[in-house]
């Protein structure tokens, strides 16, 4: 179809619907000689919703106006934003985007095709990519960078430093996928102002970009994977909808905030070219519209009842939802969305069970305040040539001091500046005259001679980061561990180093927010 229009005609395919195009004049210009490429990048975080019909449906309009089209599963972004996909789900939930993506676009008659798909770890992590990251990160202010994520990065009251990174990379995948613009929410402005000022500081040409207004959620503001109340999940059932839409804000007359109008306009118009209203004979039976324009003023002024627009847009988005239902109909997908986004409540449960068993001494590894910790200084125990004297930074104001009995298994200078982890709630106990204030965790070997080594946190770990085990990373450590009630000893039987030389409690990983704890050497050992 893209053949058959003219420059302008595509122009309008192109920005209809839209909030803000920067550079509209660049684009009539690029229309008149060749057709345009764009992309569109999803980070690969919370779950997708129906709001996300909003840039399936521009993205068939950039195909029938003949673009070139690319989409990006940004599963590296997903990471970096505050670590909203964990490192070890990643791959999953960048596998359920695609799926599901695909999916939706195959229910709006979208064909794929023609379109291009690729995930942000195919060219983010090569060398060229990683330079390009270090050139930019040399030009780019911390204001900056902070400022562009504003609106779209998680903001934290301590801020990590790879959402500051975050800007700097979506900004490079303009010139490393090759395009003339790039598409997304008026939300990721500041990113795209970002781009336009950096990338012709590296030489790059700047582009073009393409902005959607927010569409509102069924509360009224916009609609967020975060926020159950304000979305209709892609897999919800149809009674969810049911009960969903029902709930959603759409005060008679009132056409601001109202995300049940907003989807109308955004996803089923562009979609169908009219729309329906569904109702009884009693009320003036069924309204075919032609133009939004004219819906829009038949609910200001009264003419269409709440209850039967709502009523009219569950069964129109029912029937988008349905094919790819029918999709995730199968064990294999079910697999994939349980492991991909695995139900918090039940972990939570399982946990808050086990605390509450009828046996008051059952314990659970979250009352272990375990953390990464650096050893700043070591020297020999001033009274045992057999205890090393450490000073450990756990992240808090001052190190702490650490005895252990590690002398005759691991050289100090081994030992001198060596990311550990630390068991950080035994009661201070004197030895030979010197309060330890935590104990070094290390793996030893069953048989003789007996080998130690302490364990190792992740790669990249800073001190003071929380180690917790699989499944209990929400509970509260102790304060302190009583001495009576053998916390530690309990757990301490099934602490276990894996094949994989993964430090486990009952085959669950100990972890942090950057990986698994592990050792070197000695898989099948102990944990003391």
């Amino acid at each position: 179809m893209g053949d058959e229009l003219t420059p302008r005609e595509k122009c309008h395919l192109i920005t209809r619907n839209l909030q803000e195009v920067l550079g509209e004049d660049k684009l009539m210009t690029i229309l008149k000689e060749r057709d345009l490429k764009v992309y569109w990048g999803t980070a690969t975080t919370g779950k997708p919703h129906v709001a996300y019909f909003v840039p399936m449906s521009k993205i068939a309009d950039f195909l029938k106006a003949g673009c070139e089209v690319t989409i990006l599963f940004a599963d590296l972004h997903a990471y970096l934003d505050n670590m909203k996909a964990p490192w070890e789900l990643l791959e999953l939930r960048t596998q359920y985007y695609e799926t599901v993506i695909k999916a939706m676009l195959e229910s709006i008659g979208v064909p794929l095709d023609k379109l291009k798909f690729i995930r942000g770890t195919d060219y983010q992590l090569s060398k060229e990519y990683t330079l390009d990251v270090y050139r930019l990160s040399s030009l780019v202010t911390q204001h900056d960078a902070k400022k562009a994520g504003a609106e779209v990065v998680k903001q934290v009251e301590h801020p990590l430093l790879s959402g500051l990174l975050y800007p700097g990379l979506q900004a490079l995948d303009e010139e490393y996928l090759k395009v003339d613009a790039q598409f997304g929410g008026v939300d990721q402005r500041k990113i795209f102002t970002f781009a336009e000022k950096y990338l012709p500081s590296l030489g790059y040409t700047k582009r073009l970009h393409l902005m959607n207004p927010m569409v509102p959620g069924l509360t009224g503001t916009k609609m967020s994977s975060s926020e159950e109340e304000s979305k209709i999940d892609l897999l919800d059932r149809k009674e969810d909808v049911k009960k969903k839409l029902k709930k959603a804000f759409c005060e008679p007359g009132n056409v601001e905030n109202n995300g049940i109008l907003s989807f109308i306009k955004h996803v089923l118009f562009p979609l169908k070219s009219e729309f329906v209203i569904l109702r009884d004979t009693k009320w003036g039976g069924n309204k075919t519209y032609t133009t939004y324009e004219e819906l829009e003023k038949d609910f200001a002024t009264e003419v269409v009842h709440p209850g039967d627009l709502k009523s009219s847009v569950e069964v129109a988005l029912n029937k988008l939802l349905d094919p790819i239902r029918e999709k995730f109909n199968t064990p294999e997908l079910k697999k994939l969305t349980s492991t991909a986004y695995p139900d918090p409540s039940k972990s939570k449960a399982s946990v808050k069970n086990s605390t509450k068993n009828s046996n008051p001494e059952d314990v659970v590894p979250s009352q272990l305040d375990i953390r990464v910790g650096k050893v700043i200084s070591v020297e020999k125990h001033p009274d045992a040539d057999s205890l090393y004297l450490e000073k450990i930074d756990v992240g808090e104001s001052e190190p702490r001091t650490v005895i252990s009995g590690l002398v005759q298994f691991v050289p100090k200078e081994q030992l001198q500046d060596r990311m550990v982890v630390l068991l950080c709630n035994l009661k201070p106990q004197k030895m030979r005259g010197v309060e330890s204030q935590g104990m070094l965790l290390c793996a030893s070997s069953m048989g003789e001679p007996r080998r130690v080594e302490p364990l190792d946190p992740p790669a990249g770990s800073c001190p003071g980061e929380h180690v917790y085990v699989e499944g209990y990373e929400s509970g509260q450590p102790d304060d302190e561990l009583k001495p009576k009630k053998r916390v530690f000893e309990k757990l301490q039987a099934d602490f276990r180093i894996s094949e994989d030389f993964v430090a486990q409690w009952k085959q669950k990983n100990f972890m942090t927010r950057l990986g698994n704890v592990s050792c070197k050497t000695l898989k099948g050992g102990n944990i003391s």
